[in-house]
């Protein structure tokens, strides 16, 4: 299992109610939260975020409500991995159980820069920078993980 993509990177503290602002909230449309996916912090990330992209973030990435919605704004916008220095803790679990890979790599999340060119192997946990040519070393997921996302979500993956 593989990502590759263009690199789309935040700071530290990037909360929920700026992944997917509350005023949108009263929508189950996947493609609708992804239409408004960071729009409180880049006006225009959906305009300039393609399938397969990869979101870059330091600090407590996911931090504030427990909403699922942000992890699903972010897959739903094409994001195929988000690389993080830490994570909020519910946000890492609610983004596991919708299948969109997170990963927790405090140099890599220093290091990429916006613009980057990035591929990730989740069976090893390396992340290369492939326009500087420097490789990161994160924990791989562990093959029940692996099921979950490739099955695209907890619930897909014990149907």
């Amino acid at each position: 299992m593989n990502a590759k993509g263009r690199v789309h990177k935040f700071g530290d503290n990037v909360d929920t109610d700026v992944i997917i602002p509350a005023r949108y909230l009263n929508t189950a449309s996947h493609k609708e939260l992804a239409a408004h996916c960071m729009e409180d912090i880049d006006a225009e990330f959906v305009n300039k975020v393609s399938e397969g992209d990869i979101m870059v973030a330091e600090k407590n990435f996911g931090c504030g409500s427990s909403r699922e919605h942000a992890p699903i704004a972010i897959k739903a916008s094409g994001i195929s991995c988000v690389i993080a220095s830490t994570f909020a803790r519910i946000f890492y679990r609610n983004s596991i159980n919708i299948g969109l890979p997170i990963l927790e790599c405090d140099e890599a999340a220093r290091e990429i820069k916006d613009g980057d060119t990035v591929s990730v192997d989740f069976n090893t946990g390396v992340i290369t920078d492939e326009t500087t040519g420097k490789t990161y070393q994160a924990e791989p997921f562990p093959e029940f993980i692996q099921n979950i996302i490739q099955k695209g979500g907890l619930i897909n993956s014990i149907l």
